[in-house]
């Protein structure tokens, strides 16, 4: 009997000692598989967290450049060119020539930076003087076909009205009354 009473007396403690390692490996199961639950969603986080991270560094980066273009882009509406143009023609004997000058000056606000920076463009370039015919367009061999040595009909009526002085009287010639009385009367106002 002794026999009997020692398993029925370790038989409980049998069971409970089986029961107990039993629930000891379940337990530890499941914490191995809520660690594992929380090493992953920390994995996620971490990620999360670095990739959060560096969209931040990113954006902090293009709101700097950003700043920086912007503050750039104002500074430079800042700067202005002021221009200015004329015409400048020179002369000399042997030629003529037009230049366009432009003119520009940088400014800073109000405030001029550089002096008048010139530059000059050729317009036109004008006549030789030395190739242009010498002859005048008025000389008397080109009016009427006369030749230079002829007078002018006009000249020789000029001449013939030119007052002769003898003593204090002046007498004209009798050949006025043959001029028309209004060029008469400016002839003689003169």
């Amino acid at each position: 009997m002794h026999l009997d009473a020692f398993i029925w007396l370790f038989l409980p403690l049998f069971v409970a000692g089986g029961s107990a390692l039993l629930s000891f490996y379940i337990m530890q199961a499941k914490m191995e598989v809520a660690l594992s639950k929380e090493r992953e969603s920390l994995a996620e986080a971490r990620a999360t967290i670095s990739s959060q991270k560096i969209t931040m560094e990113e954006r902090i980066k293009a709101t700097e450049e950003a700043s920086k273009r912007i503050a750039l882009d104002e500074f430079m509406q800042d700067f202005r060119v002021e221009e200015r143009s004329y015409v400048r023609e020179s002369k000399s004997l042997s030629a003529s020539k037009k230049h366009m000058v432009m003119q520009e000056r940088l400014f800073f606000r109000n405030i001029p930076l550089s002096n008048w920076i010139e530059r000059e463009m050729l317009v036109e370039e004008g006549y030789d003087l030395d190739k242009m015919p010498v002859e005048s367009v008025f000389a008397p061999a080109a009016l009427n076909g006369m030749q230079p040595q002829e007078r002018f009909p006009m000249s020789k009526m000029i001449d013939d009205l030119t007052p002769r002085s003898s003593g204090s009287e002046v007498h004209l010639v009798p050949e006025v009354q043959l001029i028309p009385a209004h060029v008469a009367a400016f002839l003689g106002g003169q």
